[in-house]
C-alpha cells in the first residue's frame, strides 16, 4: 500500500486527508493519506523517517513551507526555488524532490469564479509561503501586486521577489478599497472567533475578495459578499492544489469533481457538528 501524508502544526483542521482519500479511491489506488502534527523543529527528523519507512509523497502546511526549502536533502524543482515556499514532497529511487502547487490552485480558484487577472491590482495580505506561492503565480499572469504584512521587513523581501512595494498591515484602511483583489493568505478567519482582518466598509462592490482559509466561512467572505464583491472561499484552491499534487505523485489526472464534493461534504458535516 502506498502511504502520503501532510505535516503541519495546527493540522487538526485539514481536510487534506478526506480529500485526497476520496481521490485515491476513484483513481482505484491501493493508498492512504493521513495527517502528521509536525513542528518546524522536527521537519528534517519526519521528512527522512518518511523516506525510511518508505511514503510515497507529502504535503507541507503552515508553518512548514517555507523551512522545507532550507533542507539540503531536499531538492526544490525551479518553481519552488523561485517562489521560496515548497508544498508537495515526493520520494524517488535517488532523491526527495520538492515542488510548489499552492499558485496553481489558487490562479485556477480565480479563474472558477470569473475573476480576471491580467492588469488587475492584487493585495496580499501575508508573506508566508502560500503568498508568495500566490504573489509569484498572479504576477506571472500580469497582475499588479501589493504585500501587507504583519511584519514590513517580510512584507519587503516577498515584494522584493515580484517586484512590487511592502506595507504593514496598518496600511490596509488605505490599500484595501484601491485593489481590484483582495487575497487573505493568513491564517486570520481559520477560528471562530478571530479578530476582523478587514473592516467591512473598506470592501467595495466591484472588487473580488479571495480567502485561503477554507475550513469555515470566514468573516471576510461574510462582509465581501454583504458589500456585493465576488467572494472566493479557500476550497476550490485547496482541491487545485491538492490535484496537481496527486499528479505529481502518481502520474495520473485528478479527479477534481470527486475531491471538492468530499471537502464540501466534510465541510457541511463539520458544521452540523457531526465531523
Amino acid at each position: 500500500m502506498k502511504i502520503f501524508g501532510i505535516f503541519g502544526d495546527p493540522i487538526e483542521h485539514s481536510l487534506s486527508p478526506v480529500m485526497q482519500n476520496a481521490a485515491l479511491r476513484a483513481l482505484g489506488e491501493n493508498a492512504c493519506y493521513h495527517a502528521f502534527r509536525v513542528s518546524s523543529a522536527d521537519l528534517v527528523d519526519a521528512i527522512l523517517g518518511a523516506a525510511a519507512m518508505g511514503f510515497s509523497g507529502l504535503n507541507l502546511t503552515i508553518p512548514l513551507k517555507e523551512k522545507a526549502l532550507e533542507l539540503d536533502f531536499l531538492h526544490p524543482d525551479p518553481l519552488a526555488q523561485a517562489i521560496g515556499a515548497v508544498n508537495t514532497v515526493s520520494f524517488g529511487p535517488r532523491a526527495i524532490a520538492g515542488y510548489n502547487t499552492d499558485g496553481w490552485g489558487a490562479l485556477l480558484a480565480l479563474q472558477d469564479a470569473g475573476v480576471e487577472i491580467r492588469g488587475k491590482s492584487v493585495l496580499i495580505v501575508g508573506a508566508g509561503g502560500a503568498a508568495r506561492a500566490i504573489a509569484y503565480t498572479l504576477e506571472q499572469e500580469g497582475a499588479d501586486i501589493s504585500i501587507a504584512n504583519r511584519s514590513l521587513k517580510r512584507a519587503e523581501e516577498l515584494a522584493a521577489l515580484v517586484g512590487a512595494e511592502g506595507f504593514c498591515l496598518c496600511d490596509l484602511a488605505r490599500l484595501a478599497p484601491q485593489a481590484d483583489i483582495i487575497i487573505n493568505c493568513t491564517s486570520v478567519g481559520m477560528r471562530a472567533g478571530d479578530a476582523r482582518l478587514l473592516e467591512r466598509r473598506l470592501l467595495q462592490r466591484d472588487q473580488a475578495v479571495f480567502d485561503i482559509v477554507y475550513n469555515r466561512d470566514t468573516q471576510l467572505l461574510k462582509d465581501a459578499r454583504a458589500a456585493g464583491a465576488v467572494a472566493v472561499d479557500g476550497v476550490m484552491m485547496l482541491v487545485y492544489q491538492g490535484a496537481k499534487a496527486l499528479q505529481i505523485w502518481t502520474g495520473k489526472q485528478a479527479p477534481v469533481d470527486v475531491m471538492e464534493r468530499a471537502v464540501r461534504e466534510a465541510l457541511a458535516a463539520r458544521q452540523a457538528g457531526v465531523f
